[in-house]
């Protein structure tokens, strides 16, 4: 089973546009779980929709949750981020985790957890042009971007 975690923050396009340069790459989450600012909330229907937009073109249809955290609650996203990524690793899930549109309650939060439980995939992708950042994915140069995944290639120690 595969789990992509996600956070929505101030730009609806970075989630989705991430998630869109993840599945062209191939990846096929099972489930999808979203973690967002309470000031956010009024996102997530439009963002739902494009994830399963995307996914069922591609031809899956992961499940998808989420959960709303305080604003600025560093404590609260620690907990819960840190709470869903360890019980998925225990029950054998590959973990992505994307920190491109989070806010930095929520990247702290999946960070923090993310290096030393040994995620398979911490994605961010990076736009030369800022210009380009409230465009669909497909509209945006791709030379002008790039799909970084910081676990790719590398050895955690553990302290």
């Amino acid at each position: 089973m595969r789990a992509y975690i996600t956070m929505l923050g101030r730009s609806t396009w970075a989630l989705v546009n991430t998630y869109y340069a993840v599945v062209m790459k191939g990846y096929k989450p099972d489930e999808i779980y979203i973690f967002l600012e309470n000031t956010h909330e009024g996102k997530l229907p439009q963002t739902v929709e494009a994830l399963k937009i995307i996914s069922e073109a591609y031809g899956f249809s992961p499940k998808i949750y989420w959960e709303i955290i305080e604003e600025d609650n560093f404590l609260e996203a620690d907990e819960k981020i840190g709470t869903l990524l360890k019980t998925l690793k225990e029950k054998g899930y590959e973990i992505s985790t994307d920190i491109t549109p989070g806010r930095k309650a929520l990247v702290v939060g999946a960070a923090i957890h993310a290096i030393p439980l040994e995620v398979e995939h911490l994605f961010y992708l990076s736009l030369r042009n800022l210009e380009h950042a409230n465009r669909p994915y497909m509209m945006i140069p791709l030379h002008t971007q790039r799909l970084k995944d910081f676990m790719e290639g590398r050895r955690w120690k553990k302290l």
